[in-house]
């Protein structure tokens, strides 16, 4: 705890002989090292491809149907 203590005085102590700009940009810093934390503590769940892309599929009617049932749409596909 007294460690704490001298910590804090020794932070306060330095932080008043830093110009006023300086100051601001040690209270951003503090601010963005609690915002990431913030972050960092929230559990970021991964989706799939197609869990975001769901809302849209089938959005689109092309008129060629499901083209790995229609052959001859492949027909000569990767020939040159």
């Amino acid at each position: 705890m007294t460690q704490a203590i001298n910590n804090e005085q020794l932070m306060i102590d330095e932080f008043k002989k830093l110009s006023s700009n300086q100051q601001q940009e040690v209270i951003d810093f503090i601010q963005f090292l609690q915002y990431k934390s913030q972050n960092n503590a929230k559990e970021i769940q991964p989706i799939s491809a197609y869990e975001v892309a769901q809302q849209w599929a089938g959005c689109i009617d092309s008129g060629l149907g499901d083209l790995s049932t229609n052959k001859a749409y492949l027909e000569g596909f990767g020939k040159e």
